[in-house]
């Protein structure tokens, strides 16, 4: 493999195949440290249990899903409960907007077609499909993955609907010496680029750094010495959204996909 990475440093925000990916950066000649910033990310049991139950016995009239293994918690999870087949009845009578063509393939597995869906992956491509539809004074569904999405719970109720999340899973914040240790090796210069396969890992970064008057010493970085690289482009809007302009994102939504995608950043950006 070539050496696209020769003498960088990569930090992993990512725990999850971060032994993977410490390999592949290696191959390319780099060496990666493992830098989490993000915690577990765990199945809220109870809280799922809940919401399915209130939504169930109240279908809204919209649901949006925003991916693909968030849409598998709640499958799993109503029939662990013995309501598949009410869920099942419920969505085909339920107007369904989708994000991610993951989601879309859940959705299909289960005979079940969106009438929204974005065009390139991201929340903005979502809401510009749903500007065709009239959700003003609709309830929605919105299934999240573990964070609440203000902007975009924001844009929904300026077009009037009502939105009733569901988060199947939850992130937990890293560790504050973690986050502690990789906001100073970006601002100082101590890294190359940053792998970042979730946009809560940079959300938990930007929180702390803001909170310790650091935050736009992390963005002056960003626009300087340090590459931010992510994994899709759902994580890639989640760092444009706290200020971050320049981002390295494969076109193939894969942590492999994104190593070689920087290792050829850093080969046509030679300093």
């Amino acid at each position: 493999m070539a050496q696209h990475m020769k003498d960088r440093i990569i930090a992993l925000a990512g725990p999850r195949k971060a032994a993977d990916m410490a390999k592949l950066v290696e191959k390319m000649g780099g060496t990666a440290v493992l830098r989490p910033a993000q915690g577990t990310v765990f199945l809220d049991d109870e809280v799922l249990r809940r919401s399915i139950e209130a939504w169930l016995e109240a279908p809204a009239p919209w649901a949006i899903f925003t991916t693909g293994i968030g849409l598998e918690a709640i499958y799993e999870k109503a029939e662990q409960m013995g309501l598949l087949n009410t869920l099942n009845e419920t969505l085909m009578n339920t107007s369904i907007a989708a994000r991610g063509y993951k989601t879309a393939n859940a959705l299909k597995k289960r005979g079940l077609a969106p009438v929204a869906r974005d065009d390139d992956g991201s929340t903005s491509g979502l809401l510009r499909s749903l500007a065709a539809h009239d959700i003003s004074g609709k309830r929605i569904l919105l299934q999240l993955h573990g964070e609440s999405a203000p902007k975009l719970v924001e844009e929904l109720k300026n077009r009037g609907g009502t939105v009733q999340p569901i988060l199947p899973y939850k992130h937990i914040p890293p560790l504050e010496e973690d986050v502690s240790l990789l906001v100073d090796e970006i601002i100082g210069g101590k890294v190359h680029a940053v792998a970042f396969t979730s946009a809560p890992q940079f959300r938990f970064l930007a929180d702390y750094a803001r909170a310790h008057g650091k935050l736009e010493d992390v963005l002056k970085a960003f626009r300087g010495p340090v590459i931010a690289a992510a994994v899709g482009k759902v994580t890639a809007q989640g760092l444009r959204e706290e200020g971050i302009e320049r981002i390295v994102v494969p076109e193939e939504e894969r942590m492999g996909s994104m190593m070689v995608t920087l290792g050829r950043y850093f080969a046509q950006n030679q300093e």
